[in-house]
């Protein structure tokens, strides 16, 4: 199966947009104007232990394992895909999935939302952690929708963020997932594998993402989002990362590598081909 490349022109703006300088900020009040304090140097992005040439090869193995990889919150449009992101906050997709099964089928645009009402949403996603706050932003989110935006979906994530529940994240997820525009949401899992494996070191989210962002080749960009979250959740676990069946353990940097499972993993394996 062919693997989709990124348009070389978007990738490229997104990089532009990354490389932006930051505004000047204004004197402060115990600073005279033109007094010749300098700002603070920029900080350097820490060395990686990867070449050109591995990083390359790093994506080339994502893309044989899965060449056409898909995130895993159900929904049937950008509407959905919003809610549904917002709502995966502190919550697994299969419990975002569980609960918005039914609630997407009465209510899959922001004007049906709206008439559902916020004691209707709540009672759809009581299984969801938080469900009371998260009810509370569907709604506000579906009205800001509506007055704002005429019922669709902003492709800026300038805009996006606009919306009552919505933020970086959830807008890099939108805006891939929703409208192809290549960015990366660093959530938990590809937090750990910048950090682990040393390819995008950095303390907060945005350093770890413009990390990222500054290395993928163009033509993997488009799907490395999901290349990376998929590998974080499945193979390069928080606790016990499955070093053993990882395609990447000849390039991995990391060096607490757990080249075979656990004890109680093999006997359960054990156990199984026994009952087989």
């Amino acid at each position: 199966m062919a693997v989709t490349a990124l348009p070389p022109r978007r990738a490229q703006g997104y990089r532009e947009m990354m490389d932006k300088p930051a505004a000047k900020d204004k004197p402060s009040r115990n600073q005279a104007p033109g007094s010749g304090a300098k700002a603070a140097p920029r900080k350097r992005a820490p060395r990686i232990p990867y070449t050109k040439a591995e990083i390359e090869e790093i994506f080339r193995r994502f893309s044989i394992q899965r060449p056409e990889p898909k995130g895993e919150l159900a929904h049937v449009n950008p509407f959905t895909l919003v809610v549904a992101v917002a709502l995966s906050a502190q919550a697994t997709d299969a419990g975002v999935n569980k609960a918005t099964k039914e609630l997407f089928k009465v209510a899959d645009t922001p004007q049906k939302m709206l008439a559902l009402g916020e004691e209707k949403v709540r009672d759809y996603i009581r299984t969801i952690g938080l469900y009371r706050n998260k009810a509370k932003n569907v709604i506000a989110l579906s009205r800001k929708l509506v007055d704002d935006f005429g019922g669709e979906v902003p492709k800026t994530r300038e805009e996006l963020v606009t919306l009552p529940g919505v933020g970086r994240k959830t807008a890099n997820v939108v805006m891939s997932m929703a409208f192809g525009i290549p960015t990366l949401a660093v959530d938990t899992h590809i937090f750990r594998i910048g950090n682990r494996l040393r390819l995008a070191p950095g303390k907060t989210p945005d350093e770890v993402e413009e990390r990222f962002m500054r290395i993928i080749p163009d033509h993997w960009l488009y799907h490395a989002h999901h290349w990376l979250i998929l590998h974080g959740r499945y193979v390069c676990k928080a606790r016990t990362p499955e070093c053993w069946r990882c395609e990447l353990t000849d390039l991995c940097s990391f060096r607490k590598k757990v080249l075979e499972p656990p004890k109680s993993q093999r006997a359960k394996a054990g156990t199984k081909e026994i009952g087989s």
